[in-house]
């Protein structure tokens, strides 16, 4: 018979192996320091600073609203939720934001807006990460009327590279278990993969993202047969042979819209172009081809309220895929530049 000892003795060694198990996953959350009302204290104003320049940018431009739904997106699935993504490339290193995945992302400009006017208020206080996640959570606000609480503490990266980008990213070609797979690798669900592509209620695709679904798909079709030939027929009017190019891409001025019904709105409309066949992305479509996500589409489709609230958790879940510790890491003076300098980024690579 085990003692008292000899009991806790293994339990402590059974919460040791799960914790080695989690560590082998290579995508353990270290969330210990997020909190929400991170800067309460330190810097009072930093939510509301995000907010205003966001609120600024979105006026004058609805993509803002997308764009930056997208690169926080982008920035979490590579190495976590550390503005990686925002850093530029130099000679000797490219970084994230070149990668083709990432040639179409926009909105740099309104977190380096939101970063200055902290900065000028509170100096070396609030990382690049947060300040990118308060902006997604302000783009929702605006685009889907709906509000989260964002947790903060994330630290800013220094490592940023272009190679890491297409084997953590999932691509719009990918079916549904590709997708999966890309998910559950992030620790991320099959449920949250649903609810977070409901981010494609919003904005465009651009036509390079769907070629092959076009004029390529397999040896036997040309054209994805998940496809009516009515849709396939507009897309292709939209998106022309001579517009499938990445220089084309490049200039922002061959895309469709991401939802037919409400492309301007964040809501649960998308899940109903995705029944009716008229996702535009390969990988969205795809939802429809495995059971319990296809089920997830259609409770989604019928339920606004649901979708709102998940897709609510499912942001703050994904904002807590944080790979540094509080004692790794660095608040950037830029969100561009690494402190001391993007010469640093050489020896990454």
């Amino acid at each position: 018979m085990l003692t008292t000892r000899g009991t806790r003795g293994l339990q402590l060694l059974m919460l040791l192996l799960l914790l080695v198990a989690l560590l082998l996953q290579g995508a353990v959350t270290v969330v210990g320091a997020l909190k929400a009302g991170f800067y309460d204290k330190t810097c009072p104003g930093a939510e509301a600073m995000v907010q205003k320049v966001v609120n600024d940018a979105f006026d004058k431009d609805y993509t803002v609203a997308p764009g930056l739904l997208r690169l926080f997106f982008h920035d979490c699935f590579v190495r976590g939720c550390d503005a990686s993504v925002l850093i530029d490339s130099t000679a000797g290193n490219h970084a994230e934001k070149d990668a083709d995945h990432n040639k179409a992302l926009h909105g740099f400009e309104v977190v380096d807006a939101a970063k200055a006017d902290i900065e000028a208020a509170c100096p070396g206080v609030v990382s690049c990460a947060d300040i990118l996640a308060f902006a997604a959570r302000e783009s929702v606000a605006l685009a889907g009327n709906f509000f989260y609480a964002v947790p903060g503490g994330r630290r800013d990266g220094v490592i940023s590279r272009e190679v890491e980008v297409e084997f953590n990213l999932p691509a719009s070609n990918f079916n549904a278990a590709q997708l999966i797979e890309r998910f559950v690798a992030k620790n991320l669900t099959a449920d949250d993969l649903v609810t977070l592509t409901g981010g494609h209620s919003l904005g465009v695709a651009h036509c390079t993202a769907i070629t092959d679904r076009l004029y390529a798909y397999s040896r036997t079709s040309d054209t994805d047969p998940t496809l009516g030939p009515a849709y396939a027929a507009l897309l292709r009017k939209s998106c022309p042979v001579n517009h499938t190019t990445a220089a084309v891409a490049a200039t922002n001025s061959s895309a469709v819209w991401l939802d037919l019904l409400t492309p301007e709105k964040l809501d649960n409309q998308f899940y109903a172009t995705v029944q009716m066949g008229f996702a535009v992305l390969g990988s969205d479509q795809a939802l429809m081809a495995d059971p319990d996500l296809k089920a997830a589409v259609a409770a989604y489709a019928s339920d606004a309220k649901l979708w709102v609230a998940k897709f609510s958790r499912a942001m703050v879940k994904l904002g807590n895929m944080v790979e540094l510790t509080e004692e790794e890491g660095e608040i950037r003076m830029q969100c561009r530049v690494v402190n001391g300098g993007n010469n640093r980024l050489v020896a990454s690579n």
